[in-house]
């Protein structure tokens, strides 16, 4: 039975260049998991956009000389590039910056005010005497007062991965110009984590068993260590959303409340685009849609804790102030596969040091299939992993190219020689070629069950196991060598291994889309295998925005064995991978640091 199922996926923050750990921790996955839900005939929503108002935009936009507008704007484009070139087939990738998100992000804020889970309280911030303002807490580091690590900014540690108060930043600097702020009394709004708290906890606890073990107890051991307290939502900022009241001019709404709320205001920019207005509740309003969410385990608090809290605390107001005529509460996350983190060589990534694989500058080199194929392989689901180039010139040659590569083409090849582009009529099937095909049917509910738990390496191993299973097959039954002798036995291992090819192919899709879509159109398709994207220039009051759509046209209900019919036509083959010299690791490695 068909399932609704929405693929929220991190929004990039648009002031630096997507590396291949922003790539392994949530795009990547995301399309993986959303492509295969397309295959198996399931109503797929995968959304996301640049998070446009977060303050490393404005950091990177005060350092350049420039305007937010403009920072925001100039890294949007290059993720529209990367995601194309990438496969990343989000239905709607937008942003942060459109009057949409605001109307939808200040209706929440209201739903919640409205239901007394927000707060007026004056605290004190950190400001700049040298700069006569207020300090976003990006704009603050210092020494973290739970572990000691003394690049942590003032409201969140990366090192330990723990929420912080601003205020008890030890040793605060400004990344500004260094000086040290001095904290001034301001009013903000906060939302009300602690009136919260036990439905969170209740939320969470109904997800053990099958959420992440790393995600529930972080989320649970962070509630029952510190407890839930009220958390400031707004922020003295003139770059953002402003909040909706009279009398509260010059400040936002605080980026960590916002941007989540993305995931919900870009359904309904997409049901708006698409020209039904109430599509976005079929995965918002209806109890068995399932909602997955795609982060990094940075992000894990904000979208464990912090997101269902929002959702709770919104109920049904959100509705009644969008004039929706069915009012319903909304669903809360099914899943949060949160990834760990990616190293590179060893050592951390960073973009300061320029020690990252840089998304667009791998992809002028070499192909995006055998990028998603490494990066699959070394998916870090349960613990953080590591990038290392001669891991990544092996598995090219030794896998992609050798295993499945290889086998396609080899197959195809020797068929469209010896039988001119018609698909061998077999003859009676032997229990050894029987026994093949049963293989690679079950593939499908093992891989299935595997990516249904979004556990990608070994789904992606599975496949590549059967595949050795279909060379294996050829080893037995050397059809190379029958040919010379007897036609006929040679057509009947070739017709199996091509009918398992077919199979294969579906079960690759995910993880290697342009390729399976060669492969496609080898066995003589005309059709895609999914869909197509396209960039489309919207305008609104806030201006013209680019985003990128996709149409999700073929797709459905091709997870299922061949069904391949002798007589059929099928196109001479090419190779679908390019098998890499060794000289690739020395050059890659001298290109770090």
């Amino acid at each position: 039975m068909s399932e609704n199922v929405l693929v929220a996926v991190a929004w990039p923050y648009a002031n630096a260049e997507i590396h291949a750990g922003n790539l392994v921790g949530s795009y990547l996955p995301a399309d993986i998991i959303a492509r295969y839900h397309r295959l198996k005939g399931d109503k797929v929503l995968m959304v996301s956009g640049s998070d446009s108002h977060g303050t490393p935009i404005t950091v990177r936009a005060d350092a350049e000389g420039t305007t937010s507008l403009e920072i925001y704007q100039r890294f949007h484009q290059g993720f529209l590039e990367l995601f194309q070139s990438m496969g990343i087939t989000y239905d709607l990738f937008t942003s942060t910056h459109t009057s949409n998100h605001f109307n939808v992000s200040q209706l929440m804020f209201t739903a919640l005010l409205e239901n007394g889970y927000l707060f007026k309280e004056k605290q004190f911030q950190w400001y700049s005497t040298s700069q006569s303002r207020f300090l976003p807490d990006r704009y603050v580091e210092g020494t973290c007062y739970i572990c000691g690590f003394e690049g942590a900014r003032s409201d969140q540690c990366d090192h330990c991965g723990n929420l912080l108060e601003a205020t008890q930043l030890i040793n605060p600097r400004s990344k500004m110009d260094g000086s040290t702020p001095e904290l001034r009394e301001t009013e903000h709004f906060f939302l009300d984590l602690g009136k919260l708290q036990d439905k969170v906890v209740e939320f969470l606890s109904q997800r053990q068993g099958y959420w992440r073990p790393n995600v529930v107890r972080q989320s649970l051991g962070q509630i029952q260590s510190e407890g839930l307290h009220g958390r400031p939502i707004t922020r003295d900022l003139d770059w953002g959303i402003p909040v909706p009241l009279e009398g509260w001019e010059g400040k936002c709404l605080y980026v960590w409340f916002e941007a989540v709320i993305g995931y919900l205001s870009a359904s309904i920019e997409w049901s708006g685009l698409n020209g039904d207005k109430q599509a976005w509740r079929d995965w918002w309003k209806k109890i068995d849609a399932k909602t997955l969410y795609f982060i990094g385990k940075d992000n894990i608090p904000f979208h464990a804790i912090i997101w269902p809290a929002e959702l709770i605390g919104c109920g049904t107001r959100f509705d009644e102030l969008f004039k929706e005529e069915k009012v319903q509460e909304f669903v809360l996350p099914y899943d949060v596969p949160a990834n760990e983190f990616l190293n590179l060589e060893g050592q951390k990534i960073s973009g300061s040091r320029n020690w990252a694989v840089w998304g667009k500058d791998f992809l002028s080199r070499y192909d995006p299939d055998a990028f998603r194929y490494y990066l699959t392989s070394i998916m870090p689901e349960s613990r953080d992993s590591d990038w290392d180039w001669e891991e990544f010139y092996h598995r090219n040659n030794d896998e992609l190219v050798a295993t499945w590569g290889n086998l396609a083409n080899r197959v195809l090849s020797f068929a469209y020689k010896y039988w001119e582009g018609i698909v061998p009529d077999p003859g009676q099937l032997t229990e050894i070629d029987e026994a093949l095909l049963a293989t690679i049917e079950v593939g499908f509910d093992n891989v299935g069950k595997e990516l249904e738990q979004v556990h990608l390496r070994a789904a992606l191993a599975e496949v590549m196991r059967l595949a050795s299973e279909v060379n294996k097959y050829l080893d037995q039954t050397s059809p190379w060598r029958t040919i010379k002798e007897d036609k006929q036995t040679a057509a009947r291992a070739i017709f199996v291994a091509m009918k398992a090819i077919d199979s294969l192919k579906i079960m690759f899709a995910p993880f290697l889309p342009f390729t399976s879509q060669q492969l496609h159109e080898f066995f003589g398709n005309g059709t895609s295998l999914f869909g197509s994207q396209f960039t489309e220039t919207v305008k609104d009051e806030l201006g013209e925005h680019v985003i990128l759509r996709y149409n999700p046209t073929h797709a459905t209900g091709k997870w299922k064995a061949s069904e391949l019919q002798p007589g059929s036509k099928f196109e001479k083959p090419t190779p679908l991978f390019k098998k890499l010299d060794a000289s690739i690791i020395t050059e890659e490695r001298e290109r770090l640091g």
